[in-house]
């Protein structure tokens, strides 16, 4: 008996000895599995916040953007109301040096819009920064909207109806694949530079800027509507719906531009 209670005893010990080590072993794994899931995260960023605050982010946004949009179409129709005086110096290299322009003016409303996403600027400079693109955007596209409405009737109407439905797409194809095109900044940028050093041999050289150039530039911005849409879908902070609105707004304006010219062209021809 003795010798069985002994038996008995040590399998005890044993089973005791091994399920310490067992709790041990999970409660490390558990622990090793938080450290994970907390590395996996990105603190702040509209992928890994709640349902409810990234709904609100993305409402704000596009409700930011459409009150941009119109502001634009607002200003455009008090620029158009004094068109005969924009209309004067208009020439024929001025469409190669409005291209120069609004390239840079959407370079420099792109750098804002990401030096904004990754710092805590004030939300009063954000707005004060959407209201100066807006009102940039506004002017550098005056003279082509004045010609468009002179010479071309009808184009307006058109280029802004092929602008939704692209940008609607676009949009569309980022929250249902829920992609991150973050990818595309380098071609982009690396593209942008390129449309620049054309534009600029063709102020040189003199040869004209085509709908070869002008459908690449629609390329080009529906990359960089997709490029901002992730971003704003995956990586904006939930705060930052000023500066997010302002990087959809430079994309847009800048695809319904070239969409503008190239319908202007198609008409022409």
């Amino acid at each position: 008996m003795r010798a069985k209670d002994a038996k008995e005893d040590a399998s005890l010990k044993v089973r005791r000895i091994l399920g310490g080590k067992a709790q041990h072993r999970s409660g490390k794994e558990e622990i090793m599995f938080q450290q994970a899931q907390s590395q996996r995260s990105i603190p702040g960023a509209v992928a890994t916040s709640g349902v409810s605050d990234r709904v609100t982010f993305l409402r704000k946004t596009y409700a930011h953007l459409a009150v941009a949009v119109a502001a634009f179409v607002a200003l455009e129709y008090m620029l158009l109301d004094i068109g005969g005086v924009l209309f004067e110096s208009v020439t024929v290299p001025w469409f190669k040096v409005n291209h120069f322009v609004v390239l840079i003016v959407f370079m420099g409303m792109g750098y804002l819009g990401e030096r904004w996403s990754r710092s805590e600027t004030s939300r009063a400079i954000q707005y004060v920064g959407l209201a100066v693109s807006v009102a940039v955007y506004a002017l550098v596209f005056s003279k082509a909207l004045l010609i468009a409405t002179l010479y071309h009737e009808g184009v307006i109407a058109d280029a802004g109806v092929l602008t939704g439905f692209i940008f609607a797409g676009l949009t569309a194809t980022v929250f249902l694949t829920k992609k991150d095109f973050s990818f595309l900044r380098g071609a982009l940028s690396m593209a942008v530079f390129g449309m620049l050093g054309m534009i600029v041999a063709s102020l040189l050289f003199g040869f004209s800027l085509g709908l070869v150039f002008t459908g690449f530039g629609i390329l080009v911005m529906s990359g960089y509507v997709l490029y901002y849409t992730s971003n704003v879908l995956l990586h904006y902070r939930p705060t930052q719906y000023v500066a997010a609105s302002l990087a959809l707004f430079s994309a847009l304006a800048m695809l319904f531009y070239y969409i503008l010219i190239f319908v202007m062209q198609m008409s022409r021809d």
